[in-house]
């Protein structure tokens, strides 16, 4: 298993990085969360899980080692694959994941895109004893932005991705005239959106 790769990230898209290891390239996939924390041209350390299958061979990497801690716990559930998996920890922080799924908190897992009520329920049942328990104070949830804050953090990770700040506030008010009056996602879908605008 690749733990974790160490260089410098040689580029970065709407769902991964590349991060060049003593001139090796390793294509990682990533959550928006993670992605807005890499800078091209800067050296990063990205903790890694390596998934294999039959005819593929794939890298994920997050933030920290307890998130990928939680990627490989998420997967034991049926019917949660690595995709399912780095969509749970797009949306939810692994200590928000742990009180949803302590306190059965189904509402929080179907805001997920991928999970209805029963998978909720199936994943609350195989992992409330694997997860381990919440750390007692309020979950650090990627939760929807609020106001002109989501723009600041948007416009930040675009930067800190490659791409000028005339770009990024462009995209950013493209994603804003999106909205409309409706209410705001989490940050990493909001750059998710904002990466989608500059990739056209």
């Amino acid at each position: 298993m690749i733990a974790f790769v160490s260089g410098q990230v040689a580029a970065a898209g709407p769902d991964g990085a590349v991060i060049d290891v003593h001139g090796v390239g390793y294509a990682v996939q990533c959550t928006p969360a993670t992605l807005a924390g890499l800078r091209v041209g800067a050296d990063a350390r990205v903790p890694t899980s390596l998934v294999v299958r039959e005819d593929s061979m794939t890298l994920f990497g997050f933030a920290d080692d307890d998130e990928r801690q939680v990627f490989e716990l998420l997967q034991t559930a049926s019917g949660v694959g690595p995709r399912l998996a780095l969509a749970m920890l797009a949306v939810h922080s692994p200590e928000a994941l742990r009180h949803a799924v302590a306190a059965e908190d189904l509402n929080a897992l179907v805001k997920v895109p991928g999970i209805g009520k029963k998978g909720a329920q199936r994943i609350v049942l195989e992992l409330k004893d694997r997860l381990g328990a919440p750390s007692g104070g309020a979950p650090e949830t990627r939760a929807p932005a609020r106001a002109a804050a989501w723009r600041d953090q948007v416009s930040a990770g675009l930067i800190n991705l490659g791409w000028n700040v005339r770009d990024a506030e462009a995209a950013v008010d493209a994603v804003a005239a999106d909205l409309d009056g409706a209410d705001v996602p989490p940050v990493p879908v909001l750059l998710k959106a904002a990466l989608k605008k500059l990739s056209r």
